[in-house]
């Protein structure tokens, strides 16, 4: 295809199968669209995807095709959705529950893999996320044994799977843990007995998130020598910034689960130092760095098949200047203000605060108290209550990030920059690695609201100039209840203290003796 002539990314996946695991995850499904949009002469994408919700995998996949990710390609390259092939199968199952048939299918066929199946819930316990993660990406490298034409099985990984390690190099770290016995482990002991033992097993790991992408590394570095595979460590994923479309999202997690939790007024406050750097990567930047690592990956094994596991830490260092989690939050306040979102609990006006004390303190009165508050009220008229039931999960999800915002990190990110600068003209320009000449933080954030109220809330744009109006009059609603709460608390304390009130009463009668008008005011 005349725009992608010339690309040598392209040109590697010509005539090639790839599967991908993870496709309904949102990565996965801009890694289907940019490998449909940026390399047309693929052969055939398999994606292995579950039945869910009495929906089996062909149906699922025709769902996710009607999402506006894949808008470029449904108006210019329809054809395109029918090189895409759902196996059915699920990670969590032994055999990856693929059919014989369907196994044999991908043996014969299938040259690259994109492992970015997991479980992204950071509270879930050990046995699932084991299970999910661990398990399942040594399901995924038996199933890469098998494959005939294997070239490279890249592991999607996390910046953050070696908490411990403050900086970060491109390189697999030794562990002192075989993953294999963590797998025996949580299946024969009990849910309770493993409970009790998750924190010191998983210590210094804050989850167990972290803790089983950590041991999935090691299986994968471990099983180089029989199959060719690569780790891509993303930091954290945010909207994207250019393709398909800016501020495209799909889900809440991380910080997209802050900006609309505080862009409706329900989360107030949190736990963070406002002085570090925000380390997030747009997806799109991602896939696009995750699709070229491919082909460089496979060509050092080419050169030397011995050589140890390529790394690619996928992190902004060096691409745009250092962005603080302060100057998120000022730009995105004042970008709530003018881009408001519907239902609003209340005006979108929390802080950070790197003292926890203070942090809890706020969350007591701002998150807490009017949360039952609110519910007691719905008891009152005879409603469903909810409040307390949604600030209790808000909270738990704090909890679990508000480790990644109170720490620092450094991310060597040298083979990316060298993968940046090994691209050709075109390449850059099909697979953009780096941020956007004309990059503003502030035109990014308001990208990511207006992508959260389009494609999460599902908030129509024509109600924008409405919600200006009623973010006002909750602006001055906040203003006098802050006003009002002041003097209460005012109040309490000169009606309950002795000698707060001999001390107004003294300054009082001091002002009055020291005015010259004090004859004609007695």
């Amino acid at each position: 295809m005349a725009e992608n002539a010339g690309s040598a990314i392209a040109e590697f996946y010509k005539g090639r199968s790839v599967l991908i695991t993870g496709a309904t995850g949102f990565m996965g499904k801009v890694l289907v669209e940019k490998l449909l949009f940026g390399c047309p002469d693929l052969n055939r994408i398999y994606v292995l995807i579950r039945s869910k919700r009495g929906l089996p995998p062909a149906l699922r996949l025709e769902e996710m095709f009607k999402a506006p990710l894949f808008d470029r390609l449904r108006v210019g390259h329809p054809e395109r959705f029918s090189k895409v092939t759902a196996v059915e199968g699920d990670v969590c199952l032994a055999d990856l529950g693929v059919s014989a048939s369907s196994r044999a299918t991908l043996v014969t066929q299938v040259s690259v893999v994109f492992h970015c199946a997991a479980s992204l819930r950071l509270e879930a316990g050990l046995k699932e996320l084991v299970n999910a993660n661990l398990e399942g990406t040594n399901r995924v490298l038996q199933l890469c044994s098998q494959l005939q034409h294997i070239k490279m099985m890249l592991h999607l990984s996390t910046a953050f799977c070696h908490v411990d390690v403050v900086e970060m190099e491109e390189r697999v770290y030794s562990s002192d843990i075989n993953p294999h016995d963590v797998i025996n482990l949580t299946k024969w002991m009990d849910g309770q007995s493993m409970d009790q033992v998750t924190q010191r097993l998983i210590s210094p790991h804050p989850n167990c998130y972290t803790y089983t992408k950590r041991l999935s590394e090691t299986l994968v570095d471990q099983s180089r020598k029989q199959i060719p595979v690569a780790i891509a460590r993303p930091s954290i994923v945010t909207p994207s910034i250019e393709e398909p479309m800016p501020g495209w999202v799909d889900n809440l997690n991380g910080p997209m689960g802050l900006l609309v939790g505080g862009g409706k007024g329900v989360i107030r406050t949190m736990h963070c130092r406002g002085e570090l750097c925000a380390q997030v990567i747009p997806v799109d930047k991602a896939i696009n760095a995750i699709i070229s690592f491919v082909p460089t990956a496979v060509a050092i094994y080419d050169k030397n098949r011995n050589a140890d596991t390529p790394v690619l830490n996928i992190t902004q260092e060096g691409f745009v200047d250092p962005v603080t989690w302060s100057e998120v939050l000022d730009k995105g306040k004042s970008l709530c203000w003018n881009h408001p979102f519907e239902m609003m609990l209340w005006y979108p006006n929390g802080s950070i605060h790197s003292s926890y004390a203070l942090h809890y303190l706020c969350a007591l009165l701002f998150h807490w108290l009017p949360a039952y508050f609110i519910d007691i009220l719905m008891l009152v008229f005879q409603q469903k209550t909810f409040m307390v039931r949604i600030q209790t999960r808000i909270q738990e999800g704090l909890r679990v990030l508000q480790y990644f915002t109170t720490k620092e990190w450094k991310f060597h990110n040298r083979n990316l920059h060298k993968l940046h600068k090994s691209m050709s003209g075109v390449d850059r320009a099909v697979f953009p690695i780096g941020a956007p000449a004309d990059f503003q933080l502030e035109t990014y954030l308001r990208d990511c609201i207006l992508g959260a109220r389009l494609y999460l809330m599902k908030e129509n744009p024509a109600t924008l100039p409405r919600q200006r109006w009623v973010i006002r009059g909750l602006y001055v609603l906040d203003r006098l209840v802050t006003m009002l709460f002041y003097l209460f608390i005012i109040r309490i304390i000169y009606n309950n203290s002795h000698y707060v009130q001999r001390f107004f009463n003294s300054s009082t009668t001091g002002a009055v003796s020291l005015t010259p008008f004090n004859t004609r005011i007695k």
